[in-house]
């Protein structure tokens, strides 16, 4: 066993907080936490997930935001401490892992099918 799953193993028996299941074109708010200073304060990041990456502790996400005429994304390694809770506002219907393509439509072409869910 080499060096990294060692100290993987050794961090996988804390404890990890569990998030919903999302994918690929949903739009899920995230709470941040930001520290400036001696401050802490809470930021949310609403935008929708371009893919899911990796798997066990080393899993991130790519949320894609609209800030003005901007795109603005970020990734978030999943486990991480400053992660204080995400929430899945929309489910959306894609037909691939990773929407990439996202990045290039804009106006009426950049809306994603809402998944009905039925409880």
């Amino acid at each position: 066993m080499d060096a990294i799953k060692i100290v993987q193993n050794a961090f996988a028996q804390e404890e990890v907080k569990t998030h919903p299941e999302f994918g690929a074109g949903d739009t899920i708010t995230v709470h941040y936490k930001i520290k400036e200073g001696n401050k802490e304060r809470i930021q949310n990041y609403r935008g929708v997930v371009l893919q899911v990456k990796g798997s066990g502790m080393t899993k991130t996400f790519t949320v894609r935001k609209m800030s003005g005429n901007v795109g603005v994304e970020r990734i978030f390694p999943l486990n991480s401490p400053f992660i204080e809770l995400i929430e899945i506002n929309k489910k959306g219907k894609v037909r691939q892992a990773r929407i990439f393509y996202f990045r290039e439509l804009n106006g009426k072409k950049a809306r994603i099918k809402e998944k009905r869910i039925i409880q």
